[in-house]
């Protein structure tokens, strides 16, 4: 938690340094967290049992301060490349947010070192999709996502949010989903007939994307053509929402 935010990994993202800087340098009411020169390596939780590194610094001035920011430090230059970007797994069974290493290290694992500082866009999940269309635009070219998508057919819903209509697709050509999801990046319209009609402002601003099945690339076509044929019939988006056929 930071300045009141329960989500880290969003105040990581959106928020300056600085507080998530005053909050690993805190002391609390009664015990004091550090002693000059010890090294410091500050984490925020991103999902269940990862932990992203953000600071490696060094406590050189204790200000004796209770219940509040309690040192000086000096960041540790040689570590910058890696926060951001490394992530551990743990599983944390402690109230203590500050933990000596020694008690801890054996159960830490390296999940894996991101190309780019993390942003929040770690893949979640086909089960997990829900875009807008900004964070569609985002993820895409993330290696993650890009890795994810364009291996997988599948049949996928849009949603206009700000009537309910919804538009039921299909991916099975090259790239499969990243490539047809691409296309909704570039034009809006993903050259679907219903959805040229509307404004392009209208779709950034209120539509969604979600996965509704899955298939893996040896998949024959006509299975996921089938697929999004049933959807468009058990959704009713060919009477009430975009679907022309």
């Amino acid at each position: 938690m930071f300045d009141g935010h329960w989500s880290p990994a969003d105040f990581y993202k959106n928020a300056d340094h600085e507080t998530m800087l005053n909050g690993q340098y805190w002391n609390y009411s009664k015990n004091k967290s550090f002693k000059v020169g010890q090294i410091n390596l500050g984490f925020i939780k991103i999902d269940d049992d990862l932990w992203l590194l953000f600071h490696v610094g060094k406590v050189t001035k204790d200000l004796d301060i209770l219940n509040g920011m309690g040192y000086e430090f000096e960041s540790l230059p040689e570590y910058e490349k890696y926060c951001g970007r490394l992530i551990i797994r743990y599983k944390n069974k402690s109230q203590n947010m500050v933990r000596r290493a020694e008690s801890v290290i054996d159960d830490c694992l390296i999940e894996q070192i991101l190309p780019d500082k993390f942003d929040n866009d770690l893949f979640p999940g086909y089960e997990n999709i829900d875009l807008s269309w900004s964070d569609l635009a985002r993820v895409i070219s993330k290696e993650a996502w890009k890795a994810a998508l364009a291996n997988q057919k599948g049949v996928y819903l849009i949603t206009d949010t700000s009537n309910g209509k919804m538009y039921v697709g299909s991916a099975y050509g090259e790239n499969m989903i990243l490539g047809r999801w691409n296309s909704y990046v570039i034009s809006c319209h993903g050259g679907n007939i219903e959805l040229k009609n509307l404004d392009p402002s209208h779709i950034k601003e209120n539509f969604r994307y979600s996965v509704l099945d899955i298939f893996k690339s040896t998949a024959d076509d006509k299975v996921i053509l089938s697929r999004e044929a049933w959807w468009k019939t058990i959704l009713k988006t060919r009477e009430f929402g975009y679907n022309s056929n």
